[in-house]
This record gives C-alpha cells, structure tokens and sequence, in this order.
C-alpha cells in the first residue's frame, strides 16, 4: 500500500470511530446481556415444568 492510501484509510478510521456513541453502545450490550439471560431462564423454567408434567402422568 502507498502512503495516500495508509494516509486515507487511517483518516477513514479515524473518522468512524469519531462518530460512534459509545455510551448507546454500552447500553445496547447490557439489554443484549439481560435478555439472553431472560430467555435463559424461561427456558430453564419451561423444561422444569414440561418434566413434571411427564412425570405426573
């Protein structure tokens, strides 16, 4: 690669990571990380409740 080009895709770079919010960021991985665990646990539930049922029968 030539200098222009080093010199535009680190100015390109730069730019973007400029223009990210990262506090929107921050708050879109912690919903991300509580609704895995949400969907987790319901079905963790929902399997314990599905066994008991068999089981009743």
């Amino acid at each position: 690669m030539s200098n222009v080009q080093f010199g535009t895709l680190g100015g390109t770079l730069c730019s973007v990571w400029n223009s990210f919010d990262w506090s929107n960021l921050l708050h879109t991985a912690l919903i991300a990380v509580v609704g895995a665990a949400v969907s987790y646990l319901t079905s963790r539930l929902l399997e314990g409740r599905r066994r008991r049922r068999r089981r009743d029968w």
